[in-house]
């Protein structure tokens, strides 16, 4: 058995709020759209990571999400962010913190969805 890819599905009341995270802020690209449904739904990659983000209220309302996105540059990652979104900063992991399991970290987090950044 083998699986190449996990793409998660995050469900927002408001589907702008996801495009805002993972597009605007992310800078993930929208590979697929379908906003002009009952069910707007948009999948969007970025370096070989998909994710599909859905417009569905009661949904949202029942999951909270948190993503976990392993990176190489953290360092970078970080100061773009910091820089450009400082108010998804998480409160309670707001800087570059050496975990003492050995990875390095920040989180981000928005209305819908909590998203932690490690290297290792």
């Amino acid at each position: 058995m083998n699986f190449s890819n996990l793409v998660p599905s995050v469900f927002f009341i408001d589907i702008s709020d996801g495009l805002k995270l993972f597009v605007d802020c992310l800078q993930f690209s929208i590979k697929h759209q379908d906003l002009k449904t009952s069910d707007p739904y948009c999948v969007l990659v970025k370096d070989g990571l998909k994710i599909m983000v859905f417009q569905n209220e009661q949904l949202a309302k029942e999951h909270y999400p948190e993503l976990r996105i392993e990176t190489h540059n953290i360092d970078e990652v970080y100061e773009k962010i910091s820089a450009s979104h400082p108010h998804l900063l998480h409160p309670n992991l707001n800087k570059l913190t050496l975990r003492p399991w050995g990875a390095k970290e920040f989180a981000i987090a928005d209305k819908q969805v909590g998203i932690r950044f490690q290297q290792w």
